[in-house]
């Protein structure tokens, strides 16, 4: 996929605060050093994290940025994207309402323009962390421009060489193009984008139901727009474990949005006034028209005119920069990390990553990716959190293990919140209480998947995280009921004939 540059749109009091901090029109780059300790492409969050932890431990740092410093997590991902759903939220709480007992007079709405506007205003505001005067002042060389490789040791940023003695490519990864017949003619929006909107669109199809179009079209369909989520798979979340998609399906069609699985999109067609998408399904057509169209069928590494072949750095367009364990690529003076060469594309991953690259690329360290126990969340309403292996996965992997699941419906304040929608679901491996893997289902599930990953990274098992002190009543004292669950299955019959015939004798 070739490199376009992006805009921040609408030219606002925002927008405009926020472009004179990640990428200030007046930015006068510095002359370069002889050689650089690390030479960091990349001003997202993994190239942010590797270029602000080398700098605080002396190295002799530039750091690189052609867009926006901040990347795809302050400007288009997490920071603006978890500011709608907040306003979202908002509206989903008020509907509700009169089942608490609280009656909302009519007439509620929401204030698209206000929603978006709070949300540029937020961005603004959190972007001074990630701007070109707060790392000069951290001690790195900021470059504003094109880095492109001009030998294994060097790179060029307009028209300034910068030799290193170690280098970290952290672009990150750009919105995927779909494969679908006529809709870049037709056009569509995608995460890159969508923030942009000043006008709510009346009908919107969102392509792709992974976690982005799950937010995306929750997020709009309580805005008011009518949503339809369309994805190829049989299930919503492909990813996930199927209880959790159900029930987050079921929430999703509850605030109104049209869910259809299943579905090929032949192609896209415009007219005047509307979008035509042509839909099949089991030899059957049928097409629905739409407003506005948003692509969400996840992301591709932005690996173009980086010079990649003057370093000797192999590369796949669509899978990224090829890297071993440790972060190093086919160059042995180049590292990656985040979403250019992972996998997996979470802001919290490349900052655990980029921690990797400075151990391993300047102190000669041999920490590992696969050593990294990562967990995710979808922040649709009730979110969705894993972490580790899920049933399928550790079917596959052949690892056999038990699973204990303990409904939100029997926790005591999920019934007070009026909250029983979801689960905890903790796999242990059969014959044991390690914790390989888990899925939690709630209004919080990612504030609570963090004790999981914690007891998974300490080793400790479900049994002795059952013996832990949980406040009451909150909605994590499920994953306390859930070990306790597996600590009933140790009494066994005979184990309970045991403790009958002790207390028989010490009575």
């Amino acid at each position: 996929m070739a490199f376009e540059p992006l805009e921040l749109l609408p030219h606002d009091e925002f927008n405009l605060a926020l472009k004179e901090r990640v990428h200030p029109a007046d930015w006068k780059n510095p002359d370069p050093a002889p050689r650089y300790n690390l030479v960091v492409i990349g001003a997202g969050t993994a190239g942010l994290v590797t270029a602000a932890g080398a700098a605080a431990l002396g190295a002799k740092v530039a750091l690189v940025e052609r867009e926006f410093m901040g990347g795809d997590c302050l400007n288009f991902g997490c920071v603006p994207s978890k500011a709608l759903i907040r306003s979202a939220r908002v509206i989903g709480e008020l509907r509700r309402a009169s089942s608490l007992g609280v009656e909302v007079p009519p007439g509620a709405r929401v204030g698209f323009a206000a929603v978006m506007a709070r949300m540029r205003r937020l961005r603004a505001q959190l972007s001074e962390a990630d701007s070109g005067a707060r790392f000069k002042e951290r001690g790195a060389d900021v470059f504003l421009g094109d880095a492109r490789f001009i030998a294994p040791d060097a790179v060029e940023v307009a028209g300034q060489r910068l030799k290193f003695k170690r280098a970290v490519i952290a672009t990150g990864a750009r919105a995927a193009e779909p494969d679908i017949a006529g809709i870049k003619d037709a056009g569509y929006l995608t995460n890159e984008t969508v923030f942009s909107l000043t006008e709510l669109p009346r009908r919107l199809a969102v392509i792709g139901a992974g976690p982005i179009g799950c937010e995306f079209a929750q997020t709009f369909q309580r805005f008011g727009s009518q949503v339809t989520l369309l994805e190829i798979a049989p299930q919503i979340l492909i990813r996930e474990d199927l209880d959790a998609a159900v029930v987050l399906e079921a929430a999703l069609r509850r605030d109104g949005v049209e869910v259809m699985t299943g579905r090929r999109i032949a192609r896209v067609d415009r007219s005047v006034r509307e979008r035509v998408i042509a839909l099949e399904k089991d030899g059957m057509t049928n097409e629905i028209a739409v407003d506005q169209i948003l692509v969400g069928v996840g992301r591709a590494p932005a690996v173009a005119g980086l010079g990649l072949e003057a370093a000797k750095i192999v590369y796949d367009a669509a899978r990224g920069i090829v890297v071993d364990d440790h972060l190093r690529t086919t160059n042995p003076l180049v590292y990656a990390a985040g979403d250019v060469c992972s996998a997996y594309k979470f802001t919290h991953l490349s900052d655990a990553q980029a921690k990797i690259a400075i151990r391993n690329a300047l102190f000669l360290g041999r920490s590992r990716t696969s050593a990294l126990t990562i967990p995710w969340c979808t922040y649709t309403d009730p979110e969705v959190a894993h972490v580790g292996l899920s049933e399928d996965e550790a079917l596959r992997r052949g690892v056999a293990v038990k699973a204990f699941v303990q409904p939100l419906a029997e926790s005591d304040r999920a019934i007070l919140d009026g909250e029983t929608e979801g689960f905890v679901k903790i796999l242990v491996k059969e014959g044991g209480d390690q914790i390989v893997g888990a899925t939690i289902v709630a209004s919080h599930a990612g504030e609570m998947i963090t004790e999981i990953t914690t007891a998974m990274v300490a080793g400790v098992g479900l049994g002795r995280l059952g013996d832990i002190i949980h406040p009451y009543p909150a909605q994590a004292d499920a994953i306390r009921r859930a070990a306790g669950l597996y600590t009933r299955t140790r009494l066994t019959p005979f184990v309970a004939k045991l403790f009958r015939a002790w207390l028989a004798l010490n009575r």
